[in-house]
């Protein structure tokens, strides 16, 4: 099925919803795809003759996988479009189904127009779910050109060779030390910025929908991120209270990460509470006035993505350890959620 720009491929999905006998079903899309759910939901019910309720909430990504409190309201099972599963996570509450979304966009010139970018010849590719299937393509223009392309796999947490995810870049660690630059097919800042921070080598970002080459603007975007991050450490330095962030979204929860930082604390003499949320905002937590410094546990975007809506500094627990004196500035990392 193809809609405005984008292959998904509902075919395997149906004759499994045949097959189930399922009747209610709730469909999960990204802010990028809502715009097509109308006519996916067309194409479900005539396809398979089921309630089809559209779930209006944020979808962040494969972490953030179906609620228990569906059942509630009937649903029997879960579509998912445009994020690949997570291999490891799995879903004990209700069947679901992750369809990825690949665009249908040509790669080929911007990948070609990125060539005079790149840093020495060896180069890692890397990509997200919507392009995934365009790896093949993106070595074959390298090679005519000269350059070696080096793709691995990432950790347990990763789906397919050659992607990354806004919370991992272990497709990109892994190979980090092999490689001059990379190069990155996609659209957006996060997903470059992220592999920047975190292998501290060279990315250049192809995005195949603006015809853009973004090199120095990333470079320069790491260098605010982490004036931000620094501010953020400095003014946690004399914080008392602390509120350890847990992400209720299955995919987001790291659970042995928050009693280890509660103990951290508490060996320091500082006090900590935990507090629990599904979608994370800085007006929800306006209420705790007495918290000095939030640490967030969950999705590595939080502290970063929203850093100027917080009016108490949010940290990662990376962060904490700088605050803390166990870490170095120096020997600062991006927050990743990794599955070894």
């Amino acid at each position: 099925m193809k809609i405005s720009g984008y292959l998904i491929d509902l075919e395997k999905t149906i004759e499994t919803i045949r097959k189930k006998k399922y009747k209610t079903i709730a469909l999960h899309l990204p802010e990028g795809l809502k715009s097509r759910t109308l006519k996916i939901v067309d194409t479900l019910e005539k396809e398979t003759n089921c309630i089809i309720i559209v779930l209006a909430d944020p979808c962040f990504g494969a972490c953030d996988i179906a609620n228990y409190e569906l059942k509630n309201i009937g649903v029997e099972f879960v579509i998912k479009i445009g994020h690949t599963s997570i291999p490891n996570l799995g879903n004990d509450f209700i069947p679901t189904v992750f369809i990825n979304a690949l665009s249908s966009k040509n790669i080929s010139h911007i990948v070609k127009k990125s060539l005079v970018h790149l840093e020495g010849t060896r180069i890692g590719v890397v990509t997200t779910a919507q392009h995934i299937h365009t790896i093949k393509i993106v070595e074959s223009i390298l090679k005519k050109q000269n350059f070696e392309s080096i793709i691995s796999d990432g950790d347990k947490r990763v789906y397919k060779k050659g992607q990354i995810l806004g919370c991992n870049f272990s497709s990109g660690l892994k190979i980090a030390d092999r490689v001059d630059s990379f190069l990155f097919i996609g659209s957006g800042n996060f997903h470059p910025l992220g592999l920047l921070l975190s292998t501290k080598k060279p990315v250049i970002a192809a995005d195949p929908y603006s015809n853009t080459i973004k090199k120095q603007e990333l470079i320069d975007l790491k260098d605010t991120i982490l004036r931000q991050r620094y501010g953020a450490i400095a003014n946690s330095k004399n914080a008392k209270n602390f509120g350890i962030l847990i992400g209720i979204k299955r995919g987001q929860q790291r659970l042995e990460l928050i009693y280890k930082i509660k103990d951290m604390l508490k060996s320091l003499n500082k006090k900590s509470y935990y507090i629990a949320m599904d979608n994370f905002s800085s007006i929800k937590l306006q209420s705790y006035r007495n918290i000095d410094c939030f640490v967030s546990t969950s999705c590595p975007r939080i502290a970063i993505d929203d850093y100027l809506q917080y009016k108490k500094p949010i940290i990662t627990p990376i962060e904490l350890e700088i605050v803390l004196n166990k870490r170095k500035w120096e020997d600062y990392q991006f927050d990743q959620i990794n599955n070894d």
